[in-house]
């Protein structure tokens, strides 16, 4: 069967419908598939160097506020009790909507031990990993180093080069140097202890 209205055309297919020219949706829409191929295709056949194609998530409300969710993507499969569970979300936040001097806030969350918990966060200031201090590491990985930067979560040490505690908040294994370009103090050892023993200690051990 073939539907004309104007310039639009609806047409059924072994596969589905086919739809020449634009059409627009008042309800929500739900496409399935029942198997691992594409469930939704967007196709842009511009030729030119603008971003092409585009999917846009547009909140339009008539009265925008502060905090209001902009967009959110939810990744929801099943746990193994037949419950629907979100294991990944994306959310963005109009966190400041005045004209002008607007800002927002983008989060990236994953299931953590059966909550979602955000592990990654942008705002206007700032860049956070970790911003609701679950037990999360970071780690960086470079080309020769598996460890080359990581934060412990659990246990509140930074490490260069090494996943290991070495006893301090800040851990380094491998040669490390420190460079200014002035003549300023290039290390500082601070004590900000009151007693009368004696502080700051500068410890050098052979443990050979």
């Amino acid at each position: 069967n073939i539907y004309h209205d104007n310039a639009k055309k609806f047409e059924t297919t072994a596969t589905g419908i086919s739809i020449t020219g634009a059409f627009t949706a008042t309800a929500a829409s739900t496409i399935t598939t029942a198997d691992n191929s594409d469930t939704l295709t967007l196709i842009s056949t511009d030729a030119d160097q603008n971003q092409g194609p585009v999917l846009d998530f547009y909140r339009n409300s008539s009265s925008p506020a502060d905090n209001d969710g902009i967009g959110q993507i939810n990744f929801t499969g099943r746990n193994d009790n037949s419950q629907d569970v979100v294991y990944g979300q994306l959310l963005v936040t109009a966190q400041d909507v005045s004209d002008g001097t607007e800002d927002s806030v983008v989060t990236f969350s994953t299931m953590k031990a059966g909550s979602l918990v955000e592990q990654f966060g942008f705002n206007a200031t700032e860049a956070v990993f970790n911003n609701q201090s679950n037990d999360i590491d970071f780690r960086v990985e470079s080309n020769g180093n598996t460890n080359m930067l990581f934060v412990d979560g659990g246990n509140d040490h930074v490490n260069i080069g090494t996943s290991s505690d070495l006893g301090g908040v800040l851990n380094v294994n491998g040669q490390t140097v420190i460079t200014t370009a002035d003549n300023t103090d290039t290390l500082t050892l601070k004590s900000t202890d009151a007693d009368a023993e004696q502080g700051p200690v500068l410890r050098l051990t052979r443990d050979s």
